[in-house]
């Protein structure tokens, strides 16, 4: 006999076209993070300039931006599946080009911000897509439980890749880009067994109004513009991923290998909170417990920031990633339980212009701060701010806050 809460544990497993979503994006998660290890360390050990380290934030995020109004159409007007194998082969051809030129010589890192701005166009169009894709793969009853999986696979592929992406980086720098390319050609192949759901019934022409509908619902629905900016404010403060390599050179005095730790510490908080929350979710509350996990987030990056001590900064690592996993959870569950499938790809590509925001530009905010009034400050600076911009929230989105379950109660 089954046991019921295992199979309510793993019920979005019970779509094939899960699976293969699952996997396809776990490698494809896993490779890009095994290139973001190495383009750091080698940018890093190149110039030893932190301003060089918040320029590969910028670089991929400004793609995300300029490209807003056309990949969310693109999403909706599209195959889903279909765009975000195209968005694979670019980034396939992208990670070959930096292999390429890492294997021939690098003597300035300029190679590599324009590799990185390409992909990140793949990237850009791949992000609204997979997030539209994944409501058309299970039943809306075992949707929370696929967000919880979905973000899981995003999560283990962040925990052991940085990992990997050290380790690889330490043989050299050119095996960790094959290793990349081959599981971004691996990462296609699974994508291509996702069967590709029926178009929409009524196919709209795209208007200049059609364009912007995913900006009117935001702005409209002010859970959603909470929740989304909410994330956006305290990442782009609290964010210190790009510093990594200088904590791990220069004040922690660990190598390559311990880098790949760092960047894997937040994925071991995370993991083990996605697995916590897909037996046991969300079941009230959701907007409070929001807010209060990006407080904590700021607490743990402040606490991460003055470390001079290589445990306590992994264990403050750890903490920062569960508490981004509950956020994340809630935020990406509200997003596509609250947004109405026709407009679900404009809506989450100006999730993904929020999330690159908070993440690429929180990366360039972090480098350039450091470069002004030094390391310590500026991850300080960053989760003092994460702080104060939940609190904020409390004030300035009372609907988010008042949001008691995850689903939009009618």
């Amino acid at each position: 006999m089954n046991n019921p809460s295992k199979t309510a544990r793993f019920a979005a497993f019970s779509s094939k076209a899960f699976v293969f979503y699952w996997w396809a994006r776990f490698f494809a998660t896993f490779s890009v993070q095994i290139v973001a290890v190495a383009v750091a360390w080698q940018v890093y050990d190149l110039t030893r300039d932190p301003k060089d380290l918040g320029i590969l934030g910028i670089v991929q995020f400004l793609p995300m931006l300029l490209l807003v109004l056309v990949t969310g159409t693109v999403a909706d007007r599209f195959g889903r599946r279909l765009v975000m194998s195209v968005a694979l082969v670019l980034e396939i051809v992208c990670a070959a080009t930096i292999l390429y030129f890492s294997w021939r010589g690098l003597i300035t890192p300029m190679p590599i911000f324009i590799a990185l701005a390409i992909l990140a166009i793949g990237r850009a169009f791949f992000g609204p897509a997979s997030q539209a894709l994944l409501g058309g793969l299970v039943p809306v009853q075992d949707f929370a439980n696929a967000v919880s999986w979905n973000s899981s696979a995003w999560q283990v592929a962040s925990l052991v890749g940085p990992v990997a992406g050290g380790f690889l980086y330490g043989a050299s720098a050119n095996v960790a880009y094959g290793v990349a390319v081959i599981l971004l050609v691996f990462a296609l192949l699974l994508l291509l067994r996702v069967p590709e759901p029926p178009p929409p019934k009524e196919i709209r022409r795209i208007t200049f109004n059609s364009v912007f509908e995913g900006l009117h619902f935001i702005r409209k629905e002010k859970v959603v513009l909470g929740a989304i900016s909410l994330d956006l404010f305290a990442v782009l403060l609290g964010g210190a991923v790009a510093l990594m390599p200088v904590y791990a050179r220069d004040i922690l005095q660990l190598g390559p290998l311990g880098l790949g730790f760092l960047r894997a510490a937040p994925g071991i908080g995370a993991v083990l909170t996605a697995a916590f929350l897909a037996t046991s979710p969300i079941r009230d509350h959701a907007g409070r417990i929001l807010l209060m996990f990006v407080a904590l987030f700021g607490v743990f990056t402040i606490m991460f920031g003055v470390s001079t001590w290589a445990w306590l900064s992994i264990i403050a690592l750890a903490l920062i990633g569960a508490a981004d996993m509950v956020s994340v959870v809630i935020r990406e569950t509200l997003l596509q339980l609250w947004t109405p499938d026709p407009v679900r790809g404009r809506v989450n590509a100006v999730n993904m212009v929020f999330l690159g925001a908070s993440n690429e530009l929180g990366e360039f905010r972090a480098g350039f701060m450091a470069a002004w009034i030094g390391v310590v400050p500026a991850v300080v600076f960053g989760g003092v701010g994460a702080v104060v911009v939940a609190a904020a929230w409390i004030v300035i989105f009372p609907q988010l806050r008042d949001v008691r379950y995850l689903n939009k109660q009618e």
